[in-house]
């Protein structure tokens, strides 16, 4: 049995309190919101914190709302159930929606939060073990050590980014509103992400994600969510794929956007997607002729590395299973897609 290492626990119940916490703790201090990334990677040794924040008091990072401007703000401690579930995310966002019905199983969406799901810790078969299995085939890059078990000789940690809900908030231009020392700022989410799997996201030291913001979608949107895993349940993407289709009132498509994720430490975008798409009628043969190019172009655009399970050849050629099919049910409105 894996036990909870000791540590302090502190319940803020305001946002201020958990800043301040932040800022007189320092790296001493984890943040918690759902704890199910969290309390496994403290199980793990993966974390040795002295003091837990716990989030969950906070009644200001919590909801989901429309502003005046016509932006949809989810609180950064919603959980991941309420985004399934709540019906402006499924009309105006589906594959956000979709992508959020497929995360883990009922009890942990009901735990989980948006917020981790964004922050989630990259992933590696390498990595998330237990100290003694870690301790016996040597550390990594990512935590101890000073080599790379994935690539010989790497210099990066390529740890894979597996937060299912991010493809789809990138599809959908999404900001990502945090709050800290120097104050409140937004950033895009398109710009929050590096290619270092040690620390994939350019969130500060003492700053907390207090939320994110959607704007309002084009009129035609359609989107979907492909997921590709072992199981029907439970399991971390061994491929995920969001889709966003504009669609113009004569049932043209006018803008598109395919986002990849769990093949590198950041999400990736199908640079294809938009030109080959553009001009083309929904749902046509043209449309499925396309919809098969772009999943071509991104096999050869995405190349997984054996850093998760799953065999990193088949998980390449899922891609451009998945890419298309992805597309066909956004075209459709069939999806989600989670079935080979």
């Amino acid at each position: 049995m894996l036990r909870l290492p000791r540590f302090d626990l502190r319940q803020p119940t305001s946002l201020a309190e958990a800043l301040e916490l932040l800022r007189s703790l320092g790296p001493q201090a984890a943040v918690m919101a759902g704890g199910t990334d969290l309390l496994p990677n403290l199980k793990h040794e993966l974390a040795n914190p002295d003091v837990v924040i716990a989030l969950s008091g906070i009644a200001e990072l919590r909801g989901i709302r429309a502003d005046a401007d016509g932006d949809v703000v989810i609180g950064a401690i919603t959980t991941i159930a309420e985004v399934a579930e709540n019906e402006t995310v499924r009309g105006r966002f589906p594959a956000l929606a979709q992508a959020a019905s497929l995360i883990a199983g009922p009890q942990l969406r009901r735990m989980g939060t948006i917020g981790g799901n964004v922050l989630l810790d990259t992933r590696c078969q390498w990595y998330n073990q237990t100290y003694f299995w870690r301790s016996s085939i040597g550390f990594c890059l990512k935590k101890d050590g000073t080599v790379c078990h994935v690539v010989a000789g790497g210099s990066n940690c390529v740890a894979a980014a597996s937060n299912d809900t991010v493809p789809a908030l990138m599809t959908l231009g999404a900001e990502l509103e945090v709050a800290g020392p120097a104050g409140r700022r937004r950033i895009p989410i398109n710009e929050f992400w590096t290619a270092d799997g040690r620390r994939n996201h350019t969130l500060r030291a003492g700053e907390l994600l207090t939320a994110v913001r959607i704007p309002p979608t084009r009129a035609g949107h359609r989107g979907a969510y492909g997921k590709l895993r072992d199981r029907g349940a439970i399991d971390y993407p061994l491929l995920g794929i969001a889709v966003r289709l504009d669609v113009d009132p004569a049932g043209i498509v006018s803008g598109a956007d395919v986002v990849v994720t769990a093949l590198a430490a950041a999400p990736r975008r199908v640079k294809a997607a938009a030109e080959l798409l553009a001009g083309v009628p929904v749902p046509s043969a043209a449309f499925t002729d396309r919809a098969a190019r772009v999943g071509d172009a991104a096999h050869q655009q995405c190349h997984p590395l054996e850093n998760i399970p799953g065999d990193a050849g088949y998980r390449r050629e899922m891609v451009r299973v998945y890419v298309r099919r992805t597309l066909e049910a956004a075209a459709t409105g069939s999806g989600p897609v989670h079935r080979v």
